[in-house]
């Protein structure tokens, strides 16, 4: 789903900027089509509401359109090379998933995907999910809120 705030113009300024937070306002407005003025005005309102978060470039999922959170936890059939770069390679094509982590223990992977409600984590789930290779068993898991936030550890 997309937020009535953000348009695709907006998306391919926060795309440039993902990219490189550091750009020029000239650069910038060069790669979406807007001239300078327009591009900044576009940035700034962007700030201001609050969807840039923060320059190492932090957008709020929410304010995207994406609110809901859900922590799939993947086992394969198979834990060998082929099996787990070809899982990673599915799963690098989902634009749903926003984290994915090969883990120790009873699963192979953690994945976290952003959603815009149920109705879309169940068409990724059934529609793209379970139909990647080797995926053997899936375990879903809503978080009720975030208890910290952090970009890096930095001590």
């Amino acid at each position: 789903m997309n937020s009535p705030l953000i348009d695709a113009i907006d998306r391919r300024i926060l795309s440039e900027l993902q990219r490189d937070a550091r750009i020029s306002m000239q650069d910038l407005s060069a790669r979406v089509g807007l001239s300078p003025s327009p591009c900044a005005r576009r940035v700034r309102i962007l700030e201001q509401a609050g969807v840039v978060r923060g320059y190492t470039l932090v957008l709020d999922e929410a304010k995207m359109g994406f609110p809901i959170s859900v922590f799939v936890s993947v086992k394969l059939d198979h834990q060998i090379d082929d099996r787990l770069r070809s899982f990673e390679d599915a799963i690098r094509k989902f634009p749903e998933v926003t984290d994915c982590w090969l883990m120790t223990g009873d699963r192979d992977y953690l994945v976290r995907v952003a959603v815009a409600d149920l109705h879309e984590f169940e068409h990724f789930l059934t529609g793209k999910l379970t139909k990647v290779q080797g995926v053997a068993s899936l375990e879903s898991s809503l978080p009720i809120r975030r208890v910290k936030e952090t970009s890096a550890r930095l001590v």
